[in-house]
């Protein structure tokens, strides 16, 4: 396949004619060169390398993540009970762009410190391609953060050690303490106060791969993968064992223990595909608030890496803001989608109706995904799961060749232009469709466009061209006033 995007180039995925020919447009539309490259670039780019931010409790993860993505997003200050929605987040540093997942929710005792420590760092190592481990410089280093060493050893991920808490050269003499980790040589950081960041981010930089590690199925003959997703208890085991035909997944686990990834090689309608299981979450902990906390990490680290997302939803309860939260969050992740409403047996014709119209109001944003109807006990429509797959991941590969997609946005602009604002009517002028997986689109506008109005050229551009079962990225480069910036 000659679509994988790599990270080291500039024009995404236009060919170098089709290149040529758009700069030409862009500059006789009077956009500068190197804004309309650099749109290309960031819409082109592959999926992010993703870094785990890891360490135990109050050693300051959460405002670190803060300072890495530079905006007070990720929860600083956790109390039970509040849910948390986002774990990853887009960062960039240097010009390069990567994905941070916080590991900082709060922790529980009902396990021991200990072993929810090491439950979230697991979860979040397995889906990282490099880790940043934060120790409190000042505390030094405690059985836990031993724990956790032994935690990095074994999965064999690069590490940045991050000695946090460093507030000037006083508390240096701390950090050199930390090389006794074995971990390499700790960076000297004050998260609160911004101190030593960048050198630490340099580091990390260095430990990240240009691209992450995942080749995403495009290896010769290498199976695709889909992560089975969604709240707990709602079959998600029992569907893995269905599809692979037999009991291979733990549907009750001990507390604690530490778990390896079960990735399942299973072939369904004569092809092998890997199933990245999220299933068994522990029983114990799931009795306890965190769960949805530890479900939501361990959510993020499948979807991560995976192609498709299937979601599963309990059909004979109503769709829930979890279950909201887990779309969001494969959206977001810009992954393929596919909707599998489980315990459909159960249902009756009233039930149905009342479903029929959640779907509507609840998942209006997803009107694009395929939807399947299945039963995980019985077995019933499990056939139909295959069909629904290759059509997200054939909607997910789609690109539009430039002049097409030009075409197509003339005749939008010409039967449906922009409303009127403030005098001025905005037009779309040119664009094009720099990446795929999933497909994302640059247009260039003389004006601001107002969001309804990029739902409306998302709407009839999955009209024109299908793009079923992925999300669509749309960014819209504004022409500048010439002979002033804006």
């Amino acid at each position: 396949m000659n679509d994988q995007i790599h990270s080291g180039d500039e024009h995404g995925e236009l060919g170098d004619a089709e290149y040529a020919e758009f700069m030409e447009l862009a500059a006789e539309e009077g956009f500068d060169v190197d804004d309309v490259e650099n749109a290309i670039g960031e819409a082109g780019h592959g999926p992010l390398p993703v870094l785990a931010v890891v360490g135990r409790p109050n050693v300051g993860k959460s405002t670190l993540v803060n300072r890495i993505i530079g905006r007070r997003e990720a929860v600083v200050e956790d109390k039970p009970g509040v849910t948390r929605d986002r774990v990853t987040y887009e960062a960039e540093w240097a010009g390069r762009r990567f994905k941070v997942v916080d590991t900082g929710g709060w922790e529980q005792d009902v396990l021991g410190i200990d072993a929810s420590v090491a439950a979230q760092a697991e979860y979040a190592i397995e889906a990282a391609d490099a880790v940043v481990f934060v120790v409190d410089s000042t505390v030094g280093a405690t059985d836990t953060d031993e724990a956790v060493v032994k935690l990095l050893r074994r999965a064999g991920k690069p590490v940045v050690l991050c000695a946090n808490k460093v507030d000037g050269p006083s508390g240096e003499a701390d950090a050199t303490a930390l090389w006794s980790l074995g971990l390499g040589q700790p960076h000297p950081v004050s998260s609160l106060h911004g101190r030593g960041t960048g050198d630490m981010l340099d580091a990390v930089l260095e430990a990240l791969p240009e691209a992450p590690a995942q080749t995403f199925g495009n290896a010769v003959g290498g199976p695709r993968r889909i992560a089975l997703i969604g709240r707990p208890n709602v079959g998600k085991s029992s569907l893995l064992n269905k599809v692979a035909n037999e009991d291979r997944v733990v549907v009750n686990e001990v507390a604690g223990t530490t778990r390896d990834p079960v990735d399942e090689l299973i072939e369904l309608g004569g092809v092998t595909w890997k199933f990245v299981d999220t299933a068994g979450i522990r029983r114990r902990v799931h009795l306890q608030e965190g769960a949805d906390y530890y479900a939501s990490l361990r959510t993020a680290a499948a979807v991560e890496k995976a192609e498709v997302a299937v979601v599963l939803i309990d059909a004979t309860e109503s769709i829930s803001v979890q279950d909201q939260r887990i779309i969001t969050m494969a959206v977001e992740a810009g992954r393929a989608m596919v909707v599998a409403f489980n315990k459909w047996d159960n249902l009756d014709e009233e039930r149905r109706y009342y479903l029929e119209r959640e779907i509507e109001t609840e998942l209006g944003q997803i009107a694009w995904a395929p939807r399947v109807n299945v039963s995980a006990r019985t077995g019933r429509h499990m056939e139909k799961l295959v069909p629904a797959i290759e059509t997200a991941l054939a909607g997910w590969e789609t690109r539009v060749p430039t002049g097409r997609l030009n075409a197509f946005l003339g005749e939008i602009v010409a039967s449906h232009p922009h409303p009127i604002r403030g005098g001025k009517q905005p037009r779309i002028l040119f664009g094009t469709q720099a990446g795929t997986k999933p497909p994302r689109f640059v247009l260039f506008a003389s004006g601001f466009l107002e969001h309804g109005y990029r739902r409306f050229v998302e709407r009839r551009l999955r009209e024109e061209f299908g793009f079923e079962g992925t999300p669509i990225h749309i960014s819209v480069r504004v022409r500048e006033k010439r002979g002033r910036k804006k």
